[in-house]
Order: C-alpha cells, then structure tokens, then sequence
C-alpha cells in the first residue's frame, strides 16, 4: 500500500499486485474524495486503464488542480452505495 496523491480534496492510495487476490491481481487504487467522506476502489482491468491514464497525466506535469480535475472524474462512482451480503457457513 503506497499513498501516490495527496491533496486538500483527493487522495490515491496504490495496492500492488498480489495474485493470490483476484481483485489485486494486477493491483489496485482506492480513490477518496475528502470533501464527501467516499471512497472507490479500482481493480483490475480498470486498474491497468487508472495506471495508464495517470502515467500519461503525470508526464503532462500538471497542477494539483488538473489532478484534481481529473480525479473528480470518478466521483460519480463513489454517489453508489455498495452492500456486502455475508451468508453464516454453519
């Protein structure tokens, strides 16, 4: 687990790869909008797309604002509530 952005609105925190979890078997990024108290994890696939397309932000060498702008993309996602459902193994 590695904190990758920090900033008064936004925080990326990067999980690296762990094959023995299918989520993080290429990965992972959790994404947390402070200003709303969410978070959104991204695994996967679209872990390798989040890789990439900040790859390609950072070499643009932008301002904490266009990050910002840019994380706020994602912000959509994390309006969704998610539910676990735990089923009791007797």
């Amino acid at each position: 687990m590695n904190l990758i952005y920090n900033s008064d609105h936004y925080s990326v925190v990067e999980f690296g790869a762990d094959i023995d979890h299918e989520a993080l078997r290429f990965g992972g990024y959790e994404i947390t909008d402070k200003s709303v108290r969410r978070e959104w994890f991204i695994g996967g696939s679209l872990a390798e797309n989040f890789r990439k397309d900040v790859h390609d932000l950072i070499a643009s060498e932008p301002s904490i604002e266009e990050i910002d702008d840019f994380l706020g993309q994602f912000d959509v996602y994390m309006a969704q509530s998610v539910f676990f459902f735990m089923k009791k193994i007797r």
